[in-house]
């Protein structure tokens, strides 16, 4: 279906329709939009992203331009691109309300893509992540595939807990998934610079996310538990912490089907699908793989 296994992560070169016809000339296998609310949102205040030696650190607060503004963007695109792989369309609503609310308009809209529902933003004040309380996920998710019948994929925030791979994989296993995307950045993380003596970002006292790679092992460890959890036709996303062709074998090998770059897209623009595409043919043909299906998934043990 894609030519190759790159797509921007959500959040990174996809706030404008300029951005995204960026991605779209790019040689990325296919791309997402902004996480997007119902509404515009300018989000938090700046600085609110810092690029440090080993990723970035953010709290962005989930700028966009508003749910009509990227549907109107992909379904035009779909019209005249009837041909080229499926886009993915990202939601992020602030409740549950919200986020059933931009389904439903999916549901009824002429989007023919895949869409994707965050549940790794912060959600209600005082809570943590829909992702983080597993009975709002079971809850959300159930009423979700009442109404929604289109390809709908959720993306995660990391987990740190064996016990709660096995939780979580056990309720997405219930639903018609198509996909997991696997992982968000860290969250909160402080980053501090020793010459100023000071935080980096201004939101949250300077906590936010860690992207980038710091986060790559966690990243892995998070695509391989789901990966052997999951049902196979649930397939999963790798994101995190992919700076090169290296990178992107290992997200594949422990069994992620597509993967999705942030921190060095926003370090090096969408030249960067260029370079990821030929080094990971190139590692390929060292290896003698003719396919990524060749290995994909086939992480040894000790």
């Amino acid at each position: 279906m894609f030519e190759n296994p790159f797509m921007n992560a959500s959040g990174v070169h996809c706030m404008t329709t300029t951005e995204l016809e960026e991605l779209a000339q790019s040689k990325a296998g296919t791309f997402i939009t902004k996480s997007c609310t119902r509404n515009k949102r300018s989000g938090n205040p700046e600085p609110r992203y810092y690029d440090v030696a080993l990723g970035s650190i953010n709290s962005m607060g989930l700028p966009n331009l508003g749910f009509n503004y990227y549907l109107d963007y992909a379904i035009n695109y779909e019209q005249r691109q009837p041909a080229k792989p499926p886009i993915f369309f990202s939601i992020a609503g602030m409740n549950t309300t919200e986020n059933l609310e931009m389904l439903a308009m999916i549901e009824s809209s002429n989007f023919k893509g895949i869409t994707e529902l965050n549940l790794s933003c912060p959600n209600v004040p005082g809570k943590p992540q829909l992702a983080y309380d597993f009975d709002a996920t079971f809850s959300l998710l159930k009423q979700v595939f009442k109404q929604f019948t289109k390809p709908l994929g959720i993306k995660l925030p990391p987990y740190f807990d064996l016990v709660h791979f096995d939780q979580m994989a056990e309720i997405l296993n219930q639903f018609p998934l198509v996909y997991v995307n696997s992982i968000n950045s860290i969250g909160n993380g402080l980053y501090v610079d020793p010459q100023k003596e000071s935080v980096v970002i201004k939101p949250k006292e300077g906590f936010g996310g860690l992207g980038g790679e710091y986060i790559k092992p966690t990243a892995l460890a998070n695509v391989r538990a789901f990966y052997t959890r999951l049902k196979p036709d649930i397939k999963l996303i790798g994101t995190g912490g992919i700076r090169n062709g290296q990178d992107a074998f290992e997200h594949l090998l422990c069994g992620a089907t597509m993967v999705q770059i942030g921190t060095e897209l926003h370090k090096e623009g969408p030249s960067i699908f260029d370079r990821l595409t030929k080094e990971l043919t190139e590692i390929m043909a060292e290896k003698g793989y003719q396919t990524i299906e060749d290995f994909r998934g086939k992480l040894k043990t000790l």
